[in-house]
């Protein structure tokens, strides 16, 4: 099999294997021996947004600890919030989760912010450590400005959400509505006295202890009595897989790898048989496309993107002074600041990435087909073809009209253009190589040329 080939079926698989699903990554410590009665916590940490990566991290993390039997999962959570999709997806997780979830906000500092709010509110314990904050969570669509009429079909949606376990919990069913629609937000003791969470603690050591003993309801109605005492802690924090697809799912850096991708590409195609920037190229741009497959986009800023390509191409097509370069440039920058649809703004490409990214790869692309499509009207300097329009000189003179002249330290044989033969060659004149007919230069005298 040809390197090219091994590199494209490399490439192929990839989105396969960053999507498979894969096995948690545990701590290396021991488990508990399975004859002991030592009681087992699974304890998962997400402090970062909240998308379709979080949700697939936080089922599978129940699932093992389903199989382990463990006594509850402790969710150790810290988010600016994220997309309310995956939120429904993960509250619908813990709610069908057998094993009690214990969502602990911390350390000091933390929040619980929008989507982070509804988390903590779906647990069958929610705990924060003392100095940090939850709530803030009116919903936004996709980080647009709604209309009146929109806006209160999603805000209503999203109450409704929220009191359809809030309730079933047993908390405080209006405050949690009031951080939905009014954007309230609470301290840890804010939260405790309107009863939206069970207790602060102020670590984890203490929390369990608090907890040891403690009979909670399932979501489904079913008892349970937590037997936290001296629990073995089991770490299951992301994988490797998972680490990757968070950094793929920021906006900016997945923006870097089609940038730099992009050029690779390019390089590849205007020097051929390199492979290694051609293949690179591709991986990193994949691997952008993939990263931006798990945000919303927004179609129009796509049109943007296309329409920049455009225009730089057509600036090198049809000189405009760089109106039509500084145009694309423009479109690609803002088609870059919008292209990730998100409701917050850790989710969103930064104006600083957009201008970089833009100014710089709209700069390097512009002088990259600049100098490519004026390579392309250059004279040929190889072969017999470069040799039109140098001056030859006669060494020898078979006929007035054919003879053997020498052009760049070659002889070649040589005869006047039958258009207007009537001045001879004569040894030791200067020529001008008008033509190449098979191995015979077409030449005029270099008197007649001038």
């Amino acid at each position: 099999m040809s390197t090219r080939l091994r590199i494209g079926w490399l490439l192929a698989l990839l989105p396969f294997f960053l999507s498979s699903p894969k096995g948690i990554c545990v701590s290396s410590s021991p488990l508990p021996s399975p004859t002991t009665t030592t009681p087992l916590i699974v304890r998962l940490t997400l402090h970062d947004t909240v998308q379709p990566i979080s949700a697939d991290y936080l089922r599978r993390g129940l699932t093992e600890a389903a199989r382990l039997h463990a006594s509850a999962v402790l969710l150790s959570l810290g988010t600016p919030g994220g997309l309310l999709t995956s939120t429904r997806e993960m509250v619908e997780t813990i709610e069908d989760s057998p094993i009690p979830v214990i969502i602990y906000i911390e350390p000091a500092g933390s929040r619980a912010g929008s989507a982070g709010f509804f988390l903590l509110e779906s647990a069958d314990i929610a705990a924060m450590a003392p100095g940090t904050n939850a709530g803030a969570a009116h919903p936004i669509l996709e980080g647009r400005t709604m209309d009146p009429i929109l806006k209160e079909k999603v805000e209503n949606d999203a109450a409704a959400f929220i009191r359809s376990y809030v309730e079933r919990r047993g908390r405080n069913v209006a405050a949690a509505e009031d951080a939905v629609r009014n954007s309230r937000s609470y301290s840890a003791q804010e939260a405790l006295k309107l009863n939206l969470i069970d207790l602060v603690s102020d670590n984890e050591s203490d929390l369990l202890t608090a907890l040891d003993g403690r009979t909670i309801k399932h979501f489904n109605g079913q008892p349970q009595t937590l037997h936290l005492r001296g629990a073995h802690l089991l770490n299951a924090p992301p994988s490797q897989r998972e680490r990757l697809l968070f950094k793929l799912a920021n906006p900016d850096f997945a923006i870097l790898l089609l940038a730099l991708g992009g050029l690779l590409i390019y390089l590849e195609f205007n020097v051929p048989g390199t492979i290694v920037p051609g293949a690179l190229g591709t991986l990193l741009f994949l691997l952008g496309v993939f990263g931006l497959n798990l945000l919303p986009i927004r179609h129009t800023a796509l049109l943007l993107l296309v329409a920049a390509f455009l225009l730089l191409l057509l600036e090198v097509k049809f000189s405009s002074h760089g109106v039509l370069a500084v145009a694309g440039i423009g479109a690609l920058v803002i088609g870059l600041a919008t292209l990730v649809d998100a409701p917050i703004d850790q989710m969103q490409v930064h104006i600083s990435t957009a201008l970089a990214v833009g100014i710089a790869f709209g700069t390097i692309t512009f002088g990259l087909a600049w100098l490519g499509f004026r390579a392309r009207r250059n004279k040929v300097l190889t072969g017999s073809a470069a040799m039109i329009g140098k001056q030859a000189f006669v060494r020898a003179a078979y006929t007035p009209h054919t003879g053997q002249v020498e052009v760049r330290g070659e002889l070649w044989q040589a005869r006047l253009d039958p258009g207007d033969p009537s001045i001879p060659l004569t040894l030791g004149s200067p020529v001008l190589v008008k033509a190449v007919d098979g191995l015979t230069l077409i030449v005029e005298p270099i008197s007649r040329a001038a």
